[in-house]
């Protein structure tokens, strides 16, 4: 252990940490492969000394200690290399000689990380298992659906429009005087949520877009993918794959200038242009990559020097009001494109996303509005903020539908919700959830993770080191030595794969509505739910 000999208020014993390794001297033949794959070095092979009583038979002779010298592992306990429980160890053992071990008490890590005045940040997920949506039933079935719309049989399409959808007077007015209309895309009703070239690992990302190019091309299914802030290889700038590319821009502004570069030689304009104004995790907070991931390739792409922490500031810094900047960056992504591209913002779950969706109504280059819930985009957020910040993703976007609805807008603005999604399995169910609840579409990052990626990370804090660049599976590493873990042709087919069995399901909850034409958005009435705040909160059924 390193801290034989030395004893200091942050000296812990393996017991204090939350995961202990469990090695058997019997079954290790010492072929160093779970030192080798540990991606904290949180494991050592040592030396051991071990004393034994040698008993005399007769009493000529004293009874003796005898030593042996033996190697083995070794559990290292300093905060900075303590063990995530991922159990890359059990998996590259060839004997089940190892295995992290959860702690049976609280650990007492928490109290030490915090060391040089750095307060803990975690690059996983919050530990709050319960939801909302998990809970929600669909109630309502039509008894006389067309066999055509029968769940076993599935001939029906399920789209979504992203774009500001003009009423039929205005847009007759339009079409008439050969006006400007605002563009509008069809979609697929699940996009893969904002996470950046530079968060996720080299292989990661070329996977997700090889995934999403196979959907379109040969299923013929329009998914989009969201690229988070951190831009884009010029490859795919380049390309004609970038129609199937939704591109973010945040206030730390990081690979826009690769982008705009690159707008001459643009084969397709983008499917979308989003302007991030805030996460789910940490509403209020900007985001940060830290500098063990800042490799030549990330500082290249982003145009900054390499190995440098990359904070993004809390708002975008040449703006003075929400107003204002939604009004002007909206406008000048819009005049960047040839007013072509939709544009719209996305922000953090707040009792202020009302103020923001009412600015919006009135300004007609506003292609519609992303929510993101206090679950989503957790990233390197700071423990605090995850477990006190935020707005549950469910009510939040029933306020902002609601609100549309007052207005009589609620076909124009398409709302967007992510945050949580998922998170317990459920992805398809908590889909129509949000659909019926209001929303045109919904977001996820989390759940491509964990279903695409084989993400190791737990809402009981096991590994969730994906903010430091030592993801032991490679998904959000940047190190070539971890990164080369991940096939991306292997993440692109679990891609293909998740993608056709969540439409399968989604089809089997929206084919007894009744529903085919389209999606069953606001759809309040087919929603039931045990809990009588909750129902009355979200106005829908409380069932028992």
């Amino acid at each position: 252990m390193e801290s034989v000999g030395h004893i200091t208020p942050s000296t812990l014993s393996a017991k204090d940490l939350p995961w202990q390794i469990v090695w058997s001297k019997d079954k290790c033949t010492l072929c160093g492969r779970c030192t080798a794959v540990c991606p904290v070095r949180a494991i050592d092979l040592g030396p051991h000394r071990k004393r034994a009583l040698s008993v005399p038979a007769g009493l000529e002779s004293r009874p003796a200690n005898l030593f042996s010298i033996y190697h083995g592992i070794d559990q290292r306990t300093d905060p900075a290399h303590a063990c995530v429980g991922c159990a890359m160890c059990t998996l590259v053992c060839p004997n089940g000689a190892i295995a992290p071990v959860r702690s049976d008490e609280i650990d007492k890590l928490r109290f030490h990380v915090n060391q040089n005045g750095e307060p803990r940040r975690r690059g996983g997920r919050r530990n709050n298992p319960d939801s909302v949506l998990d809970k929600i039933k669909f109630v309502r079935i039509s008894m006389l659906t067309d066999p055509a719309l029968d769940a076993g049989r599935h001939e029906f399409e399920l789209r979504t429009l992203l774009g500001r959808v003009l009423p039929p007077e205005e847009m007759l007015k339009v079409s008439r005087e050969q006006g400007w209309m605002p563009p509008v895309r069809e979609i697929y009703p699940l996009i893969i949520g904002s996470m950046s070239f530079g968060a996720l690992s080299p292989n990661m990302w070329e996977g997700l877009q090889m995934g999403v190019a196979y959907l379109n091309e040969e299923l013929g299914m329009p998914v989009r993918m969201c690229t988070g802030e951190g831009g884009c290889p010029p490859r795919l700038l380049q390309s004609r794959f970038l129609k199937y590319v939704i591109l973010q821009i945040a206030s730390g502004y990081f690979g826009w200038d690769e982008i705009i570069h690159s707008l001459p030689a643009m084969k397709e304009d983008p499917c979308a242009i989003e302007i991030k104004y805030g996460q789910g995790a940490k509403p209020g907070d900007g985001g940060l990559l830290m500098w063990y991931k800042v490799n030549k390739l990330i500082s290249a792409i982003r145009g900054v020097p390499q190995g440098v922490n990359l904070p993004s500031p809390p708002t975008h810094q040449t703006k003075y009001s929400i107003e204002e900047a939604v009004a002007k960056m909206i406008q000048s992504m819009s005049m960047a494109w040839g007013f072509r591209v939709p544009v719209y913002p996305k922000i953090s779950a707040s009792s202020t996303a009302m103020a923001v969706l009412n600015n919006l109504t009135r300004n007609p280059f506003a292609a519609g509005l992303a929510i993101d819930g206090e679950d989503g985009g957790t990233g390197a957020a700071y423990n605090v903020s995850m477990d006190h910040m935020g707005h549950p993703i469910a009510s939040n976007l029933r306020d902002a539908y609601l609100t549309l609805v007052k207005l009589g807008k609620q076909n124009e603005i398409p709302l967007f919700a992510g945050g949580g999604i998922g998170k317990n399995g459920n992805l398809a169910a908590n889909a129509a959830a949000l659909i019926m609840l209001g929303a045109s579409g919904v977001q996820t990052g989390k759940y491509i993770m964990q279903a695409a990626a084989g993400c190791l990370g737990s809402e009981a804090d096991r590994c969730n080191v994906c903010n430091i660049g030592v993801c032991p599976k490679g998904i959000t590493s940047q190190d070539p030595r971890l990164d080369r873990r991940l096939d991306p042709e292997k993440v692109a087919q679990r891609v293909v794969d998740l993608y056709v069995s969540f439409d399968t399901e989604l089809k089997k909850i929206v084919a007894p509505l009744g529903r085919s034409t389209s999606l069953p958005i606001g759809m309040s009435d087919a929603l039931g739910i045990n809990d009588a705040d909750a129902a009355q909160r979200l106005n829908i059924k409380y069932v028992l």
